[in-house]
């Protein structure tokens, strides 16, 4: 059995001869041609002029792709959208690329250039979203009562493309569409307040129809985007899909196949579950790898025992969240103002706490024992022996060689109880 972990594999022996492997679908077949995949997309939009043709006449145009924990694999694009903006009359000294960070970290110059891919980055400026409310500017407040800050300089310009990637997303139920606007470019006020509203309502994760995401809906109303360019993509960032054109309608298209893809039954529950995040980059820090634990824990019984295989090199990836976990000495009380008010980035720790009450957590990382401890984690350093024990106890165990994009299809469970799906 193979864990993903980081850039690199490790490989354990399964004890038991059937083995049972919680995964999403189709990874993409070996050989697929996923450069003409993407091409096609451009090539006929959905409910949409072509590119091309919403660029004539425009001033100028900026296109928002995702930071390097996304799986949207822009370098494999970003070219062909320059070549279908100059073919309508912009030329690349009109265009800006911005990476949509919302509050993540900011990219370094190598990391600017993967993301765009080195033809791009020497075309074009890209540039990382400021989410400095002085660089951003008040645009309206939604009915929910969120006051939308964008970045200045996608406001003010006159052609708006988004990209990125859609998965399954447990704050707002998908992501992709209008997600790299509101909130990957606005500022922290904002996307503190939007978030925020997680303590009011809930998402199922891989539909829309949810206060949040009506709330994302709103804010891009105020400041439209013009064109969407959506992939979904494996945890290799190979494109299984495309979806181009108009914003609503290509994004509904897309989050249909991204449901079929990422959306696993987890009627059956397992003593053990073994995850991995998937590796880079969605174990590059605690901050993303916390999301593949709450999944994993959606396939644990009760009382069960979650090992999470995460290098999480960067550690925390979030200073709010350090700071949080490392000073708050009082863990219950900490996890008691959390619930009471909404803070970006400890966050973090409720979601962490809320798994900890439920399960036993071990963590196989490149944290430090002291840190992972100080988390609740349960360290591990040997992960064969660790296997082998579990199995011996004669515990139910599974396998998910890539949590962060298996996602348990709460949706029948949903309906059931009333929600609306």
């Amino acid at each position: 059995m193979r864990f993903a972990y980081g850039t690199e594999e490790l490989t354990v022996t399964w004890p038991y001869a059937d083995p049972v492997v919680l995964s999403y679908r189709t990874p993409v077949a070996e050989g697929a041609d996923a450069d003409a995949l993407l091409r096609q997309a451009l090539r006929s939009p959905i409910d949409s002029p072509s590119l091309p043709e919403l660029a004539a006449g425009r001033r100028d145009a900026v296109i928002l792709v995702s930071d390097v924990t996304r799986l949207s694999p822009t370098a494999s694009f970003l070219a062909q959208l320059l070549d279908a903006l100059n073919e309508g009359g912009i030329p690349d000294e009109r265009v800006r690329v911005v990476v949509a960070l919302g509050t993540h970290r900011a990219q370094t110059a190598d990391e600017l250039r993967g993301i765009a891919g080195e033809s791009a980055f020497r075309r074009v400026l890209v540039e990382n979203h400021s989410a400095a409310s002085e660089d951003c500017l008040f645009v309206g407040t939604t009915s929910l009562g969120t006051p939308i800050e964008l970045n200045r300089k996608v406001a003010e310009a006159d052609l708006r493309i988004a990209t990125g990637n859609i998965e399954p997303h447990r704050l707002v139920g998908l992501s992709g569409g209008c997600k790299a606007l509101f909130p990957g470019v606005a500022s922290a006020a904002s996307i503190e307040r939007h978030h925020g509203l997680s303590h009011r309502y809930r998402a199922v994760p891989g539909f829309a129809d949810n206060p949040l995401h009506r709330d994302i809906e709103e804010a891009c109303a105020m400041v439209p985007i013009h064109f969407l360019y959506n992939v979904v993509a494996d945890h290799r960032r190979r494109a299984l899909a495309a979806f181009a054109g108009h914003p609503t309608e290509a994004h509904r298209r897309g989050a249909s196949f991204a449901r079929d893809q990422f959306l696993v039954s987890n009627e059956r529950k397992y003593d053990v579950v073994v995850a991995s995040a998937g590796g880079y980059p969605k174990d590059m820090q605690l901050y993303q790898a916390i999301k593949s634990l709450e999944n994993a824990a959606a396939f644990a019984k009760p009382g069960g025992s979650i090992l999470l295989i995460a290098r999480c090199q960067e550690l925390y990836g979030n200073g709010t969240f350090l700071e949080w976990a490392e000073t708050r000495i009082d863990r219950e009380r900490a996890v008691r103002e959390l619930e009471e008010r909404f803070v970006l980035g400890a966050h973090k720790l409720h979601i962490l706490h809320q798994v900890l009450q439920k399960h036993r957590v071990f963590l196989y990382s490149d944290v430090p024992r002291p840190l992972a401890e100080l988390l609740g984690f349960r360290t591990v350093s040997d992960l064969q022996l660790w296997i082998d024990e579990a199995a011996r106890r004669g515990a139910s165990m599974a396998a998910m060689p890539c949590a962060s994009l298996t996602f348990p299809d709460l949706s029948v469970r949903d309906n059931e109880m009333g929600f609306q799906v």
